[in-house]
């Protein structure tokens, strides 16, 4: 049989056709090519005082950190837009097992609770602490911190952070200031306690009040609670509010950390100071003191449980303070700092 002539325009069409699957294929190829971040410094990304992801409170823990400055550990920081971040680095002193330095958005930090937690967690998870192992120190800018640890298996299950014993600083005189500040009533403030500074490495004024509901419609001005530390001669002080009302939770207080521009979901360096306030007013017995739970970070969809566990042979001898809490892996990146 002859074989039909074809015509340009077909023989271009039929050459498309066979040439499209290829084409396409090749765009696909393009379209999922992973780019490669350059000289990216590795972190791990926790959320912490938590056992399920996507609650809790969020922290980056980087591991690559030779040769970094002060000022690109704290710009790395605001580019996580955490609350904080850790980078980790070989022991500075005798008596530490590693340095760690913490950087918050506003700069380094001497001290705080969920880095301490979530980076015992990533050096587990990564192999730096052997499973098993009971103790663990950081050397902070505070000095060294102790970390106790339980294990199950092989996994890091918990994690306990020593804070200092407690130093009771002044009360508030102006407790409905105190609650206009916050936006409830003054009867929401519980009369027979004292808005009180505790101090256990970190000073907060905690702000007793009588229910939970109170405790999620606070609103804090912060120019109006500004006015208030002014007025009593008193230096600003981060706000640390909660309710012993009990409910299903099982938790020992319900808690709210109020900073000035943002809220906390869970605050470490404030709730050993927080055990150590219902220890020393009564409203935890000395019997029942090593097993606080402090619900943080409800009212703002990131849950969060706080462990507190006070040694103390009365409420005025308080011996020891530990913070506790889990974690959990939620991701992992390079971050590249210029």
């Amino acid at each position: 049989m002859p074989v039909p002539s074809l015509s340009r325009r077909d023989l271009f069409g039929l050459a498309g056709a066979l040439l499209a699957p290829r084409l396409a294929a090749v765009v696909r190829a393009q379209s999922v090519r992973r780019a490669v971040v350059a000289n990216g410094r590795r972190f791990l990304q926790y959320d912490v005082f938590t056992d399920r992801p996507l609650t809790g409170n969020q922290l980056a823990v980087f591991f690559d950190t030779d040769g970094l400055t002060t000022e690109q550990m704290a710009a790395m920081t605001r580019e996580t837009n955490f609350s904080e971040a850790t980078f980790v680095f070989p022991a500075g002193r005798p008596g530490t097992d590693i340095r760690l330095r913490i950087f918050g958005r506003g700069g380094e930090m001497p001290f705080a609770g969920h880095p301490v937690i979530g980076s015992t967690f990533a050096l587990a998870d990564d192999g730096v602490i052997p499973p098993g192992r009971q103790e663990f120190t950081f050397g902070l800018n505070l000095g060294p911190t102790l970390v106790e640890l339980e294990w199950l298996g092989d996994r890091l299950a918990f994690a306990w952070m020593s804070q200092r014993r407690p130093a009771f600083g002044p009360a508030m005189p102006h407790a409905e200031a105190v609650a206009a500040a916050l936006g409830v009533p003054p009867a929401a403030i519980m009369q027979d306690l004292p808005i009180q500074e505790v101090d256990c490495g970190s000073a907060f004024y905690f702000v007793p009040l009588a229910t939970r509901v109170a405790v999620d419609q606070a609103v804090l001005d912060p120019r109006a609670m500004a006015a208030v530390f002014e007025q009593a001669g008193l230096p600003r002080r981060g706000v640390f509010i909660f309710s012993p009302e009990a409910a299903g939770d099982g938790a020992t207080v319900y808690s709210r950390m109020l900073g000035a521009t943002a809220e906390d979901p869970a605050t470490g360096s404030a709730s050993g100071p927080l055990g150590c306030y219902l220890v020393r007013h009564g409203l935890v017995p000395v019997a029942r003191a090593g097993a606080i739970v402090s619900a943080q970070g409800v009212k703002m969809n990131r849950p969060s449980r706080v462990h507190v566990r006070i040694d103390a042979a009365a409420p005025d001898a308080i011996t020891r303070v530990r913070v506790g809490g889990a974690s959990v892996l939620v991701g992992e990146g390079r971050l590249r700092p210029t």
